[in-house]
């Protein structure tokens, strides 16, 4: 099945209010910046996100914070995005913080099937004994705290059981993808992406290089030995990709530019690293993108 879709607005267009969100990404590095911003323009609200941190103030998800289209937030790093503490502070948005690990195991435990696991981080705190602030009132005080967790101990050691994570779309980036779903990530850039896909029950993802073969038949000899990769059928995806495109004709590294005339222009000499390192730097108004989409699987 061909999953490439022709734009992110296609991608993201049924997506709707109130849908909750795994979004990969930590920091600025591998962050579905073209998914984000097409859900921006689709008009979507009341979204409940789940993502190591929720942007910055103009990039990422504090787009979609910033006009109040997020209403609960789920993610262990509040960072520098002012709006993002405005809102919380205010009462305006609901936020659970968990301990980053614990994070990124309830993502892969919910795409795993697993429904539950124990772990010791949080033991001896409001992690685990509740009373941590979701919600404040407008006057200030907690209006919704977190509840109680069950405790238990193992080989004498205690331990905080933590629930999966599941989502009903994900939003995600990828360094190389085919037509089919499979997915590769690469260096910094994978970081909570693979597990965000893996979480949401319909996955979009941006790719930089998307292949017309299976990807995952070519891992061993093009991609590095730290690249995770994420087969389709460990994805529920509705596939979303932009960037590189090797197409009939094409001599790869030329990339799809939506809605130009020609479609292709030479990849430029560092985009093979753009999206990988932290302190790489791309413009927020790169218009590449190329998309693919799947239909979910049931759960």
């Amino acid at each position: 099945m061909d999953k490439v879709r022709v734009s992110a607005a296609e991608a993201v267009a049924d997506i709707p209010d109130g849908a909750s969100l795994a979004v990969g990404g930590f920091g600025l590095s591998g962050v579905p910046e073209a998914a984000i911003r097409a859900l921006h323009e689709q008009g979507a609200t009341g979204l409940e996100v789940v993502s190591n941190n929720c942007g910055v103030d103009g990039r990422g998800l504090g787009v979609l914070l910033a006009a109040g289209r997020i209403a609960r937030v789920t993610g262990s790093y509040v960072g520098e995005n002012k709006e993002f503490a405005r809102q919380y502070l205010s009462g305006e948005l609901e936020v659970e913080l968990v301990p980053q690990g614990t994070l990124a195991e309830r993502l892969r435990a919910g795409g795993a099937g697993i429904p539950a696991f124990y772990t010791p981080a949080g033991v001896g705190t409001q992690v685990a004994r509740g009373g941590l602030p979701w919600r404040y009132a407008p006057d200030g005080s907690v209006a919704v705290a977190s509840p109680p967790k069950e405790t238990r101990d193992f080989h004498g050691r205690p331990h905080v059981l933590e629930h999966g994570i599941t989502t009903d779309f994900a939003l995600v980036r990828a360094w190389r993808g085919d037509r089919h779903g499979n997915l590769v990530f690469r260096r910094a850039a994978a970081n909570f992406n693979p597990l965000a896909a893996m979480a949401g029950r319909t996955t979009v993802a941006e790719v930089e290089e998307l292949g017309a073969r299976r990807v995952m038949t070519q891992v061993r000899s093009y991609s590095p030995p730290q690249a995770p990769s994420l087969p389709k059928l460990r994805v529920r995806v509705r596939f979303l990709s932009p960037a590189l495109l090797e197409a009939p004709g094409q001599r790869p590294g030329a990339y799809v530019l939506p809605g130009s005339p020609t479609g292709f222009r030479p990849s430029p000499q560092c985009d093979a690293m753009s999206y990988e390192l932290p302190r790489a730097s791309r413009s927020r108004d790169d218009p590449r993108g190329t998309f693919v989409m799947s239909q979910p699987r049931p759960r």
